[in-house]
């Protein structure tokens, strides 16, 4: 893929980010409680995740018909393909649904754009703090606040004594955790939600995100995007490569790092 379709894909990915931020914030800034239902996970589901991603997938089908979509409600309601496209988007349309129900702020649209295994492009939007990550590509990372424009970031090297590490609400007790922070030299930790932990790391104000729990790609994948092109990493406990369009697609854990 030229470096100028990747660069419109990315454009088309982070309007639809956008579009779906409003959408969600609508509902978040609702006077009424946000009706939930639970899916066969147990994993809890609102309008404004179907909302937003009926709005995203509407515009990637529109501007990027060649390309399918694997969307997180739609595949809940009709399923996952038994076998991945060569090139498909992957699309959350609002992860850290617990952290919009606790009004927290810290919920993310991802989209990501896969090439095989591979992440190629990925737009993690924010929409409470009106902050997008995007990159398309080594050393194109941005971050950008409201309608300012983009401005580039780059993950730091991970300090060998007082690194940050970034970690959910959920794994605050995780024994595994606490075995991970016993090896580190002084670290301190910081509590983040969804994909917003991608971007502290990418933006250098994070070093370390480890995972020791599943997820399921539509997680990551936007997230990984951004912070490859950074100058970060992630990969497998064991070290080998973090891929997509596994059976189910679904994660097992990961480390992600800064640079």
């Amino acid at each position: 893929m030229s470096i100028s379709e990747l660069r419109s894909l990315l454009e088309i990915a982070r309007r639809a980010a956008h579009r779906a931020g409003v959408a969600i914030l609508e509902v978040y800034n609702g006077a009424d409680a946000p009706s939930v239902r639970h899916k066969a996970d147990d994993s809890p589901v609102t309008r404004a995740d179907e909302r937003a991603e009926a709005i995203i997938v509407e515009i990637l089908r529109a501007e990027a018909p060649d390309i399918p979509v694997i969307a997180e409600e739609t595949a809940e309601r009709e399923g996952l393909p038994g076998q991945a496209p060569p090139r498909f988007w992957l699309v959350d349309p609002l992860d850290g649904t617990k952290e919009f129900l606790r009004r927290n702020g810290e919920f993310t649209v991802n989209i990501a754009l896969i090439e095989g295994d591979r992440p190629v492009l990925g737009v993690v939007h924010v929409p409470a703090l009106a902050e997008t990550f995007a990159a398309a590509g080594v050393g194109t990372a941005t971050r950008q606040r409201g309608d300012t424009a983009p401005q580039g970031i780059a993950a730091r090297p991970v300090p060998r004594r007082g690194a940050v590490v970034v970690h959910s609400r959920s794994h605050e007790n995780n024994e595994k955790l606490t075995a991970y922070l016993a090896t580190l030299d002084a670290p301190t930790t910081r509590v983040s939600g969804s994909a917003i932990k991608f971007g502290l790391l990418a933006a250098g104000e994070a070093d370390l995100y480890p995972r020791f729990g599943p997820t399921m790609e539509w997680d990551t994948a936007a997230g990984q995007a951004v912070l490859e092109a950074a100058g970060g990493s992630m990969t497998m406990p064991d070290g080998a490569p973090f891929r997509y369009a596994k059976p189910g697609f679904r994660n097992a854990g990961f480390f992600a790092r800064g640079r």
